[in-house]
């Protein structure tokens, strides 16, 4: 049972090492992240929510315009507006970096 790797020795391990920065993160951009967009969020008792139905408008805790939270991950990283993508799909551009002092 093979694990996809080959062993080197240590010389051209060290000649196919890349340098430090962006080209060292050649080996996490095939690696899948979830990506959400939260536009608000409401509580509701199960008791409401039972209650809901076709058409039912749940309240938010965001007013139009504000910006929505952009989650990798489920941590937060940014936040950013909604934006009309080709005919009817919606996506969201960002317009804020959350430092992670921040995102808690």
């Amino acid at each position: 049972m093979s694990n996809g790797f080959e062993p080197v020795s240590a010389d051209e391990a060290t000649e196919s090492r890349p340098a430090p920065g962006i080209q060292g993160l050649d080996a996490v951009y095939d690696i899948p992240v979830q990506v959400s967009a939260v536009l608000g969020r409401a509580t509701l008792q199960v008791s409401q929510l039972l209650k809901l139905g076709r058409g039912a408008v749940v309240e938010l805790d965001r007013k139009l315009g504000e910006a929505v939270d952009i989650y990798v991950n489920n941590r937060l990283v940014a936040r950013g507006e909604v934006v009309m993508v080709e005919d009817n799909r919606l996506g969201v551009t960002m317009t804020e970096i959350v430092k992670a002092d921040r995102a808690g």
